[in-house]
């Protein structure tokens, strides 16, 4: 198993405070191995093996727990009476009630708990009410580029553009590198995991009847990652483009049925909605977001292996790395231009734009005047594919995405 050292380190740093870590992502980006790893550490470090206690709910082993009574009396049966115990639940959210025995660990042993899940509906009301605020959540991602190159192996000679383009068809599910990089089976590997997601935490746990609808607004929302738009918008453009017109259905379907689903499909961890920030207004605007798909692979495996659209792709690539780096990011609106993103760390903001390339000058002015009209001292960057000597335009700083991705 290899490390990714970005959760690990963080694991590690809230070891033994009284908190409940909650890890949080797609369904297979990596978060049973992190735990995995993490109890192994436990053990390096002197933990004795039956202070370790570890429930896969996805485990047959484990069917027969449904609720939270049923929990606390497995956990509790199993805990050391020496020494702290260190309880690590993996999908949780199978489990009815299991906050409450969580709490109820915290209360009645001397525990450390770990927890995972594959929706968001983990930290819902009802958690926040029985932990209030004595947890923290460790939000997980496919792979980086950098943890793709460490995960992979190529030919002697292959450039980090090449690599790179690999990436971007393939994406970051630690899995796809077992495959060696042979499509038909990263193709079956992405359709396994992207059918579970969708059954198990998106139409089973929101009940959704219409599932050719859900089908048809994946397959949308895919094919117009960083597009601003609406579940108004989204509902009239499918009718418009007769992509739900199969004589059954006599009107668009509401737009409130498209935001549930869309609601479901971020709770999932499918897409990640961003909303837009008016800079010069300083608040956020309500009309129209972008949505970006966690992995560029499933999001080729359902449209096809094409390259088209690069910049918007880019552009999802970027985003992803902006929250693994700890920024909140948001779309910019700078007069009636727009700034791709904002990203703000408690100590940082910073402007990007991305784009396939900025060589010809009337790209180049498109990219810089939204960064020009923002009248503030904070870092202004322009991604881009290019390589050239020249690094920054008027204070506008010019980084290569590649060389971007693979900083430090």
């Amino acid at each position: 198993m290899i490390p990714r050292n970005i959760y690990m380190d963080t694991l590690m740093s809230f070891k033994d405070k009284d908190i409940v870590k909650i890890v949080t992502g797609i369904r297979r980006c990596g978060k049973s191995t992190l735990l995995d790893m993490f109890s192994d550490n436990l053990l390096e470090s002197g933990v004795p093996v039956e202070n370790i206690i570890c429930l896969n709910f996805e485990s047959l082993q484990y069917e027969a727990i449904k609720d939270y009574r049923a929990l606390y009396k497995e956990v509790s049966g199993r805990i050391s009476k020496t020494g702290k115990n260190y309880i690590i639940l993996d999908e949780v959210q199978m489990v009815s009630g299991w906050m409450r025995a969580v709490n109820s660990f915290r209360v009645d042993f001397d525990v450390d708990i770990y927890i995972t899940g594959s929706n968001a509906y983990l930290l819902s009301s009802d958690f926040a009410t029985f932990l209030s605020g004595r947890y923290v959540e460790i939000k997980m991602l496919p792979l980086s580029f950098k943890e793709f190159l460490d995960f992979n192996t190529f030919e002697s000679g292959t450039s980090d553009e090449q690599k790179f383009e690999t990436y971007l068809k393939y994406g970051g599910m630690p899995s796809i590198a077992a495959y060696d990089f042979r499509q038909r089976d990263i193709n079956a590997a992405l359709d396994g995991i992207y059918s579970s997601v969708i059954l198990r935490d998106v139409v089973e746990r929101n009940k959704i009847t219409d599932q050719v609808l859900l089908r048809k607004l994946i397959l949308f929302m895919a094919d117009n990652i960083g597009n601003l738009t609406s579940p108004n918008n989204i509902g009239n453009v499918l009718v418009h483009e007769g992509d739900l017109d199969e004589g059954k259905r006599k009107k668009n379907p509401a737009s409130k049925t498209i935001a549930g689903y869309i609601s479901a499909l971020e709770k999932a961890y499918v897409f990640y909605g961003v909303g837009r920030y008016d800079i010069k207004g300083k608040q956020y605007l309500k009309t129209q977001s972008k949505y970006y798909m966690v992995d560029t692979g499933i999001r080729n495996m359902l449209l096809g292996y094409r390259d088209v659209d690069r910049g918007h792709i880019l552009e999802n690539v970027v985003y992803f790395e902006l929250l693994r780096r700890g920024y909140d990011v948001s779309i910019g609106k700078a007069g009636e231009k727009e700034v791709d993103f904002i990203a703000i760390r408690p100590d940082e903001k910073v402007y990007y734009q991305i784009t396939e390339t900025i060589t010809g000058g009337h790209t180049r002015e498109r990219e810089l005047e939204p960064l020009r009209g923002i009248n503030d001292n904070y870092e202004k960057v322009v991604l881009s594919m290019d390589r050239s000597f020249v690094n920054s335009y008027e204070g506008i700083k010019v980084k290569n995405i590649v060389d971007f991705l693979l900083e430090k």
